[in-house]
């Protein structure tokens, strides 16, 4: 059964007549609803992209979960302890790790880093990629010998040179003692290694991380079977949550198990926030957009006089009449609509493709499309439309039949 109103609706915009001024409008209407539509689906699919960047950067020294202790720096553990979690399915690998602060020497040069000592599977936990090893060798352990992957922000404070066997690192760590010594060489732990490979990953990670075998870090830090973290590699990402609900209730309330994403929560919060209000943003900028169809329907209701007078006459009620006029709103927002998905669509579609505008020499500007955004934007044309589409409907509806036939 055909829609009177939507029909009547079509006619109004897709009238055949020589163009006026409210067609005019009307077209105006359109391209500023399309154009509004497509810079929300670019923006909001270029913050997708950012946030997938920074989850992927962390990733490369962040494990899918981490097992912290809630009190406290360090937590025993034991054999029937790490055969528990293994046990859980869904679980592929399980790093241990020993971490704290240290006095990193090389040659007269001397930095604070963080020493995080790990167990020999830990290139199966992190997502390190070959751009990120900048030079030398992805290993902290050979032929039973220890060395360290250091940041490229500590090589460059420090001037390490990979190609020096001679000349070591040395790692000054303080002696858990209750008697506190002047003499360094009883106040400090000292232990030599040298370097395998320069990691950049981040700036965080770059200026103040390296990493070392954990029969080195407890060599220097001497935690026995303590460990500062449990670092988790699942088979399948998407069993995060039924993974955490299983530790959750194997080791109690003492422990924090965070996934990837509460470890980053500060990051991520801020990238959301940040998207939030360009979204809202945006949508103003449509808004502004929406009072060309206000104006539009306005005009068109007073150049329609006569004919909803007749359509008074003829039996319509005061809600065909408007609905006439909110569906005719409808139109131009859909029609700008579509037009302002597709060329979003086609325009991120090519930077994924070709990478078109860079982010840096070697990144292109990410994108990730996701549906979600799609609707929260038709539905937020959807409501400003309506909103600018009432009045002009409701001032049409209120026509006096006598004066107008």
């Amino acid at each position: 059964m055909t829609d009177t109103s939507l029909f009547i609706a079509k006619r109004y915009l897709f009238s055949k007549k020589k163009k006026n001024f409210i067609n005019i409008i009307s077209i105006i209407s359109v391209i500023g609803v399309a154009v509004g539509t497509m810079a929300l689906v670019i923006v909001m699919s270029v913050f997708n992209g950012l946030q997938e960047l920074t989850m992927d950067l962390y990733s490369a020294h962040n494990p899918e979960i981490r097992i912290v202790p809630i009190k406290g720096k360090t937590f025993e553990v034991n054999d029937s302890l790490l055969a528990q979690i293994k046990q859980i399915k869904g679980v592929k690998a399980l790093t241990e790790v020993m971490e704290d602060n240290a006095l990193l020497r090389y040659g007269e040069s001397q930095l604070a880093v963080n020493v995080k000592g790990v167990s020999d599977n830990f290139l199966e936990q992190y997502q390190i990629k070959n751009n990120q090893l900048l030079s030398g060798n992805l290993q902290i352990k050979k032929d039973n010998t220890a060395y360290a992957l250091i940041g490229a922000g500590v090589q460059i404070q420090l001037g390490v040179v990979l190609q020096d066997d001679m000349k070591p690192m040395i790692c000054w760590y303080p002696r858990k003692q209750k008697r506190i010594s002047l003499d360094p060489n009883n106040a400090f732990i000292r232990k030599a290694i040298l370097p395998s490979g320069v990691l950049s990953i981040d700036q965080y990670f770059d200026n103040n991380n390296i990493i070392v075998p954990i029969e080195f870090a407890d060599e220097l830090m001497l935690y026995g079977n303590k460990r500062t973290s449990l670092e988790i590699k699942t088979t399948d990402y998407r069993l995060v949550g039924s993974i955490q609900a299983q530790l959750k209730k194997l080791l109690g309330n003492n422990f924090s198990i965070k996934n990837r994403e509460e470890q980053q929560e500060n990051i991520i919060k801020a990238v959301r926030i940040e998207r939030l209000f360009v979204f809202i943003a945006f949508a103003s900028i449509l808004g502004v957009a929406s009072f060309n169809i206000f104006f539009s329907l306005a005009m068109l209701a007073i150049e329609k006089k006569k004919d909803i007078a007749i359509l008074f006459a003829m039996g319509a009620s005061k809600n065909f009449i408007k609905k006439i006029f909110i569906k005719e709103g409808s139109l131009i927002a859909f029609i700008g609509t579509i037009i302002g998905i597709i060329g979003g669509l086609v325009i991120c579609f090519t930077q994924q493709e070709l990478g078109i505008i860079p982010l840096s020499p070697a990144q292109p500007y990410p994108i990730k499309i996701e549906l979600s955004d799609l609707i929260y934007i038709a539905i937020t044309i959807i409501v400003i439309t309506y909103l600018a589409s009432f009045a002009p409907a409701k001032n049409a509806a209120k026509i006096n039949v006598n004066e107008q036939l």
